[in-house]
């Protein structure tokens, strides 16, 4: 063979590579209002930089006619490439070929792709649109999926993992992006399930679609199992590079600094007025957090799931914070199960990235109820309060409002290591609310009292004038200083700035027990 037929050969077998399924199988993705697996990675990363891996891999499988159909690449595209300059590894299904189902074959390419982001320290990204396992292979492919769920779990709090599901997600396929750090799902054309909707009507009977089983809206709003949902393939694939703006390559490197213009001691005259003069009105306390982060900008994480706690990025001085509140707004800002967990991994990813950590608190305490307390609110509630505690990376707390309770201890306070934390003057720090504890302290003496409503709202005023404040809190020197909330956003800095070199570690251990 002479070296132009060589050539020929190369350049034969990469389009046969580069056309998956044939344009027909193309068309129909399309049409369906997905973009194909080439085009994805093409558009998640900087142009011009990728650099593929195994474009030639094929699967060894000869039952069922599949030696028969061999494509290069065997249905998925891997590689590495750049984002704003920086290393990251990827890997697409391609559904145009044999649904994008996963091979033996195709789960090393995977598996070689991961490996290789953690020798490097840089963030693995899985684009994912596939029908599961091929069946074809029976438990090698089932050892395929098996070789990526220790990678994902290897690469836990090492390199940033990232999922974007493009597609269909179901049966073990759920399982690695679960174990990732962020799930990405787009509306109406991608779903995730353990068993399908055929499977659920044959063993209980119930009628059920795939997106309201799976959908995006079902895993962002309803189960907590997706941290962000876009419109359409092109949209996720730019929010992840704007998530990845805020996040270290890994767990060694500091997060990317982005420069602003916006001075460090901006005052917001809006935050005097923001807290409203009754306790228990509610507001929005994304207006705090815009009011001190650089340039109001906000990129929130779970934004639809347990609302009544608000968690995601912004930047303070051109630094990546990873920033907890309560919202009073939601459930009065109550603590309840599903804002427990939230909170926790959050927090948890945050110090394994060495993000710092700005808590804005306004908590009652943990949401009542027979329902809460059924489903272990307090197993759950401890796990906000364990990665508060465990976390290393700088920590400053800002009082809002109320502090009531084991809440007060669990959102950053003093007590569970935060290093700076700050109050407004309208902060209620106290073991309960006011008319909670007139009732309980002053039993006896409103069952004896002559007029019980006017003896009780003369108790109610003298406990929040003693109690309900933030002074007796700061005589103590569980918060720091009392600020006015217009200084915010210099007082934070300033403690950031002071604490950019903390050092603090864990007792020595294998690792922890969190109360899973």
């Amino acid at each position: 063979m002479t070296p132009e037929e060589k050539f020929a050969e190369l350049e034969r077998r990469e389009a046969l590579a580069e056309a998956g399924g044939g344009e027909e199988r193309l068309a129909k993705q399309r049409a369906a209002g997905k973009m194909t697996a080439r085009e994805r990675v093409e558009l998640l990363l900087d142009e011009g930089s990728f650099v593929e891996m195994d474009k030639l891999v094929t699967h060894t499988c000869h039952d069922f006619g599949l030696d028969q159909m061999i494509v290069p690449g065997d249905g998925f595209v891997t590689g590495h490439g750049l984002i704003d300059g920086r290393r990251v590894f990827v890997f697409s299904h391609d559904f145009t070929v044999f649904g994008g189902s996963l091979s033996w074959a195709n789960a090393q390419k995977v598996c070689k792709v991961m490996d290789l982001a953690m020798k490097t320290g840089a963030p693995i990204i899985g684009l994912n649109d596939s029908g599961g396992a091929r069946i074809q292979e029976g438990v090698a492919s089932l050892a395929g999926y098996a070789d990526i769920f220790l990678r994902n779990t290897l690469a836990s709090g090492v390199t940033p993992q990232i999922s974007a599901i493009l597609g269909p997600c179901a049966g073990g396929a759920v399982y690695s992006p679960a174990i990732t750090d962020f799930v990405f799902m787009v509306d109406q054309t991608s779903y995730m399930f353990v068993t399908g909707p055929d499977v659920i009507k044959t063993v209980t009977h119930e009628e059920v679609t795939k997106d309201e089983l799976g959908g995006a809206a079902t895993h962002n709003g309803r189960s907590g199992v997706a941290h962000f949902q876009a419109p359409d393939d092109a949209t996720c694939l730019k929010m992840i590079r704007e998530l990845l703006s805020f996040l270290p390559s890994n767990n060694v490197d500091d997060p990317p600094v982005k420069p602003t213009s916006d001075p460090p001691d901006r005052a917001d005259a809006a935050l005097d007025a923001l807290v409203p003069p009754l306790s228990s009105q509610p507001y929005d306390i994304k207006q705090a957090i815009r009011g001190v982060v650089d340039d109001g900008y906000f990129f929130e994480v779970q934004e639809r799931f347990a609302q009544n706690l608000v968690i995601g990025y912004g930047r303070l001085e051109g630094k990546p914070v990873g920033i907890v509140a309560n919202q009073p707004a939601v459930l009065a800002g109550c603590l309840d199960i599903n804002a427990s967990v939230k909170g926790a991994r959050f927090v948890r990813f945050c110090d394994a990235f060495n993000i710092p950590v700005l808590t804005f608190e306004d908590v009652p305490g943990f949401l009542p109820g027979t329902e809460q307390e059924f489903g272990g609110i307090i197993r759950h509630g401890a796990k906000l309060l364990y990665a508060y505690a465990e976390a290393t990376v700088p920590k400053v707390t800002v009082i809002t409002r109320k502090a009531y309770g084991g809440a007060y201890c669990v959102m950053g306070s003093k007590h569970v290591r935060t290093d700076v934390n700050l109050a407004w003057p309208s902060a209620e720090i106290a073991v309960m609310g006011p008319e909670q504890a007139v009732n309980i302290v002053y039993r006896r003496e409103l069952a004896l009292a002559a007029d019980p409503d006017a003896t009780r709202q003369q108790k109610i005023n003298d406990f929040k004038e003693r109690f309900a404040n933030p002074y007796t809190a700061a005589e103590r020197g569980w918060v720091d200083e009392v600020i006015r909330p217009r200084d915010t956003r210099r007082k934070v800095i300033e403690a950031f700035c002071m604490l950019e070199n903390k050092a603090e570690t864990n007792p020595p251990k294998k690792h922890g027990n969190i109360p899973l």
